[in-house]
């Protein structure tokens, strides 16, 4: 399962609305893919299809949707906001990584 806190969730739907996106009916794609000065990177996007392998989850009124690969590195993770003097974005609180860059965008385990 994937957490969305609550600034996560309300900049997801701020940006869904923004970019022709339904809070309601589409889904946030979260994924895990090769690079980032760690080894691994998060892939974060908006998405109105759902794949047969997907696995679906919704916390705090937000659709997720994760492929099977992707989802064994993200167990547990929680989607956070952050928009702080030191920039602001998405920041993935993963239990699973073992080791993170410094802006927080790649992690190995």
């Amino acid at each position: 399962m994937i957490k969305v806190s609550d600034t996560a969730r309300q900049k997801v739907i701020e940006l869904m609305q923004e970019d022709g996106f339904d809070s309601a009916s589409d889904f946030v794609r979260v994924g895990v893919k090769s690079g980032g000065c760690s080894g691994l990177s998060y892939d974060l996007n908006f998405d109105k299809n759902k794949e047969e392998a997907d696995k679906v989850f919704e916390d705090n009124g937000v659709k997720i949707i994760v492929d099977k690969k992707s989802f064994l590195y993200l167990i547990g993770t929680t989607l956070e906001y952050s928009g702080g003097l030191n920039g602001s974005g998405f920041v993935f609180n993963n239990p699973n990584a073992s080791r993170t860059c410094g802006c927080g965008e790649s992690f190995s385990l």
